[in-house]
């Protein structure tokens, strides 16, 4: 992609695989509340959104149209619904160049190590935790199971720590029972400790909690962060932060090496967020970021992380 700071390859590191079993549960959830003859229809029609077909193919397909149009090289899609591997699978086979699959675990079920070797083995590349929503801490014995799957497969630990908000679901009206006495970045230090070859992502700069996600990535090399998402959670801070500030002090703890570029898309047929990508680029520029800087934060650091 031909960018402010040079010629690049860039690499979404955050994006959604928002499929048809990931709809059909609001379907599942709203069933009074939609039409009988064609409930899906009539949430589509309620959310103004372009929603997938049951060809879990063709919703690869339409990411690659997006990547096309603004020169993307890869994204990672993650497939959003617990159990739900085989859609983003289907998708990373049929366009393995340019779609890197992760998927989203819940580490208490009995199967999790179980499903966690078999996704991996099938091709993904990254599991995806949400401690708040799935109410446990990512330091408890019960997942270490997990960590070593992850770390024999040399896969990604993604972890959502800070605020969390899934949009589609405000939108809907539906309630969300997550509990941030979960989401504490600084309780990923014994974790990252215990496992230092196998790398971990915190999105959205910690997402409120960016003084203990620094910390944690003072301690902890194998920890990373990503840039992904309008980063709105900055208006919970007792002092004004700018997107500027952030990778200010982003870079300054992890440098360029450990950050990952991600937009956070997730619905079409907004598509991919161009607008994210163009703010973190003018805030790097005023940072006065060197061109090879700007290259590994866009795509080089996940590539080498991936072997991409």
């Amino acid at each position: 992609m031909r960018t402010e700071l040079g010629e690049m390859r860039v690499i979404d590191a955050h994006a959604h695989f928002f499929s048809y079993p990931f709809f059909m549960q609001f379907v599942e959830a709203l069933r009074q509340g939609l039409p009988r003859d064609d409930p899906y229809r009539g949430l589509a029609e309620r959310l103004g959104w372009e929603l997938p077909t049951p060809d879990h193919t063709a919703l690869g397909r339409r990411w690659i149209q997006e990547m096309d149009k603004h020169g993307l090289d890869r994204m990672v899609l993650i497939a959003s619904l617990p159990g739900d591997e085989d859609s983003i699978l289907a998708a990373v086979r049929a366009f393995p160049q340019r779609i890197i699959g992760y998927f989203m675990l819940d580490p208490t079920k009995p199967d999790a190590a179980e499903r966690t070797r078999k996704a991996l083995a099938d091709g993904l590349r990254g599991v995806c935790l949400f401690p708040a929503m799935h109410h446990f801490h990512v330091w408890e014995e019960r997942c270490y199971p997990v960590y070593e799957a992850a770390q024999e497969a040399r896969a990604i630990v993604f972890t959502h720590f800070g605020i969390l908000k899934i949009g589609v679901r405000d939108k809907l009206g539906l309630p969300s029972r997550f509990d941030m006495r979960f989401s504490n970045p600084i309780d990923l230090h014994r974790v990252a400790k215990d496992f230092p070859k196998t790398i971990f992502v915190m999105p959205h700069f910690g997402c409120g909690f960016l003084r203990e996600a620094l910390i944690v990535g003072e301690q902890c090399p194998n920890v990373c962060v990503d840039t992904s998402s309008s980063n709105a959670w900055v208006n919970t801070m007792p002092t004004p932060l700018t997107l500027t500030d952030l990778f200010r002090a982003a870079l300054r703890v992890f440098g360029p090496e450990r950050l990952l570029f991600g937009t956070d898309s997730t619905f079409l047929p907004r598509g991919w967020r161009r607008d994210i990508f163009d703010a973190q680029m003018q805030a790097l520029k005023a940072l006065e970021v060197t061109t090879q800087q700007a290259r590994l934060i866009f795509g080089g650091n996940l590539a080498r992380l991936l072997q991409v």
